[in-house]
């Protein structure tokens, strides 16, 4: 019985002298700076591919919106919001997608939602497109997809 206590003192008082020695006292401490922007946070959840022939984006999440331009099959847009709203019972899920815009028919019309870089923002039925994660993954399907 005293040789397991005296060992068990022996390894305390050696775990004592090896946590003193063994640390420098002279360390310098280095601060932790984080990442500006959270590099977990992205602008956007992922890609789309439009998956009919002919859409139009509207300015808001319902059938009622106003036109401000449209997608063909094949157009791969980025999405940048996505809600679930409620339609007559319904549950409809809607993107906010970021595209390369492609003109209208009629060119006199100003559309609010493009932007001069040629791009538009506004809102699809997400049943309209196919997601992806990641844009390699939406440019291979739309290559895939049939005209």
């Amino acid at each position: 019985m005293r040789l397991g206590v005296s060992l068990r003192i022996r390894q305390a008082l050696l775990f004592i002298a090896l946590a003193f020695f063994g640390c420098k006292r002279n360390t310098e401490e280095i601060p932790l700076i984080p990442y500006p922007t959270n590099p977990m946070i992205r602008e956007f959840i992922g890609y789309g591919v439009v998956n009919v022939s002919f859409i139009h984006v509207l300015d808001e999440p319902f059938d009622e919106g106003t036109s401000l331009g449209f997608l063909r099959k094949r157009s791969i847009v980025r999405i940048i919001e996505r809600r679930s709203l409620s339609n007559r019972g319904n549950v409809e899920t809607w993107v906010k997608v970021d595209a390369e815009y492609q003109r209208s028919f009629d060119q006199g019309i100003d559309y609010s939602g493009s932007t001069s870089e040629g791009r538009i923002q506004g809102w699809l039925k997400e049943s309209s497109l196919f997601v992806y994660d990641n844009e390699a993954r939406a440019l291979t399907a739309a290559e895939d997809m049939s005209p």
